[in-house]
């Protein structure tokens, strides 16, 4: 199991727990995170899993496809240089104890 802790905007943590090869996306619905839309249930086309990657991690992670970084420009919240669709990253033992911050908005 991989421990993530989900920041909403407003400073509400979620600690949760989730197996090796969700994503953070699925991790936060299955949890009861509140601040992941997730409309497109994971296909990567609607920009609503948008998180705020913990930069210590950045690096533990595959660079965003050229689709992920296309979608990336349609957030409802500032894109900024950590940001990710939560989708798009698949949870390993190496993300383990990461802090992931969520925008004030998804819509």
């Amino acid at each position: 199991m991989v421990k993530i802790t989900y920041v909403e905007a407003d400073g509400r943590r979620y600690e949760v727990e989730a197996p090796e090869g969700w994503s953070l996306m699925e991790a936060a619905f299955q949890n009861g995170v509140e601040g992941i839309e997730a409309e497109c249930g994971g296909a990567c086309n609607c920009a609503t899993c948008h998180v705020y990657f913990d930069e210590r991690y950045i690096d533990k992670v595959p660079q965003p496809s050229a689709t992920e970084d296309e979608m990336l420009e349609c957030t409802a919240a500032e894109r900024r240089s950590n940001s990710r669709l939560s989708c798009q990253i698949e949870l390993t033992s190496e993300l383990d104890g990461m802090v992931i911050n969520l925008p004030d908005t998804q819509i």
